[in-house]
C-alpha cells in the first residue's frame, strides 16, 4: 500500500497501479483525473475510489473564499469545486461526465462506472430544470448559481429588489427545494452539457443549445435522488452514503480486450508505432496508448476518423495528434 499526498497525481510512474482510493474530496476535477491516471496504465482492469463529504465542501469553500488569491481566481476555483460536485452527483455516466468536462465525448456510457454498473435511483427533474432554465433565460444569462436560487427561492435580497428581479414570474416558484437541492440541480445541468459557466462573467450560467428542447417541454431530464442517511444503531453500524456523505466509484481501466489471432501482427505494428512515438515524445509509452486501445485498433481497424472515435481510448486530441499515422498503418 502507498499512502500519498496530492504529488501522487505526478511523482508516480509505475505502470501496475490496481487500485486508487481518494479518502477526501480531491482540489478540482483536473486532479482527479490527473491522479486516478496513476491506475492501469498497462492497460489491464484497475478501479479507483472517491469517499467525500460534506465537510469536505464545506473546507474547500472555506479554503477559496480566505484565501488570498485575487476575486477572478477564486470565481474559477470556485467553479471547478462546482465540476467535480457534479461529476460526483451525475446520474449517468460519469466516464461521459468526466470526458464532457475536458470537452471530448465518449459514444456510450462505460459499462464499468458505478453509475452503469449499479444505476442509482433518480427523480423526474424536468419542471426543476424549466425553472431553472427560465430563471436563467428571463434574467438576461448574467448571473450565477447564488443569484438565480434566491430568485427561485423568493428571497428578496438587495441584490434581487436592486435588478427588479423580485417583478419576474419566476421569483419564489422553487420553492419545492431547498438551497442545496437547487445547487444539486445547476451542478447536474452543468455536468450534462445543458449548462455551461462563463467564468469572465462573475460565474453566470449560460444555457448550451441542448437547453432549448428541455426549456420547452419536449425532453425530459431525471436527477440523482439525494439518499436519507441510515441511523446508527451502534457505533459499528456504518451508515448509507447521501449526497451531503456521499461516495463515488469511477474504474478507471478498460476492460481487457482479447485480440484475435489475425489480428496479432497488426497489434505488433501498432506498437511498433507507439514506441515510435513515445521515443520522439520523451514520454512512456502507454502515455500514448494504453496495449488495450491499440487491441481494440487491430480488432475493429477502422478506416476513418469516425470509426476512431469509437475506439476506446480515443479521444478528439488523440485522433488529431495521431489519426492520420494510425489510419495509414491500418490500411497497410
Amino acid at each position: 500500500m502507498l499512502v500519498a499526498t496530492i504529488a501522487f497525481g505526478m511523482g508516480i510512474d509505475k505502470p501496475d497501479v490496481r487500485f486508487v482510493a481518494h479518502l477526501d474530496l480531491p482540489s478540482s476535477l483536473e486532479a482527479y483525473y490527473q491522479e486516478t491516471g496513476r491506475a492501469g496504465r498497462d492497460g489491464n482492469p484497475a478501479e479507483t475510489f472517491l469517499l467525500y463529504g460534506m465537510q469536505d465542501v464545506v473546507l474547500r469553500r472555506r479554503m477559496i473564499d480566505q484565501g488570498n488569491a485575487p476575486e477572478p481566481v477564486k470565481r474559477i476555483e470556485r467553479g471547478k469545486l462546482d465540476a467535480l460536485l457534479g461529476v460526483c452527483e451525475t446520474a449517468g455516466c460519469r466516464r461521459q461526465a468526466i470526458l464532457a468536462h475536458f470537452g471530448e465525448t465518449y459514444p456510450a456510457p462505460c459499462g464499468n462506472c458505478d453509475n452503469c454498473a449499479r444505476p442509482v435511483a433518480t427523480w423526474d427533474g424536468t419542471i426543476a430544470a424549466r425553472k431553472a432554465l427560465s430563471a436563467i433565460h428571463r434574467t438576461g444569462q448574467r448571473f450565477g448559481v447564488g443569484h438565480l436560487t434566491d430568485l427561485l427561492l423568493g428571497i428578496q435580497t438587495e441584490k434581487i429588489t436592486r435588478f427588479n428581479h423580485h417583478a419576474l414570474p419566476t421569483f419564489g416558484v422553487g420553492t419545492e427545494l431547498d438551497r442545496k437541492g437547487w445547487g444539486s440541480v445547476f451542478r447536474q445541468l452543468v455536468v450534462n452539457g445543458i449548462l455551461a459557466v462563463d467564468h469572465d462573467a462573475f460565474g453566470a450560467l449560460i444555457p448550451t443549445e441542448r437547453a432549448a428542447p428541455i426549456l420547452r417541454g419536449q425532453q425530459p431530464i431525471s436527477f440523482r435522488r439525494d439518499l436519507e442517511p441510515e441511523r446508527k444503531s451502534s457505533p459499528s453500524t456504518s451508515t448509507s452514503p447521501s449526497t451531503s456523505q456521499a461516495r463515488a466509484a469511477t474504474r478507471a481501466a478498460k476492460a481487457a480486450i482479447p485480440i484475435e489471432d489475425s489480428n496479432a501482427p497488426l497489434f505488433e505494428k501498432l506498437r511498433a508505432l507507439r514506441k515510435q512515438l513515445a521515443s520522439e515524445q520523451g514520454v512512456p509509452a502507454y502515455v500514448i496508448f494504453h496495449d488495450s486501445t491499440l487491441i481494440a485498433l487491430a480488432n475493429a481497424r477502422p478506416s476513418t476518423r469516425a470509426d476512431l472515435a469509437a475506439i476506446p481510448g480515443m479521444g478528439t486530441s488523440k485522433i488529431d495528434r495521431y489519426g492520420d499515422s494510425l489510419l495509414s498503418l491500418i490500411a497497410e
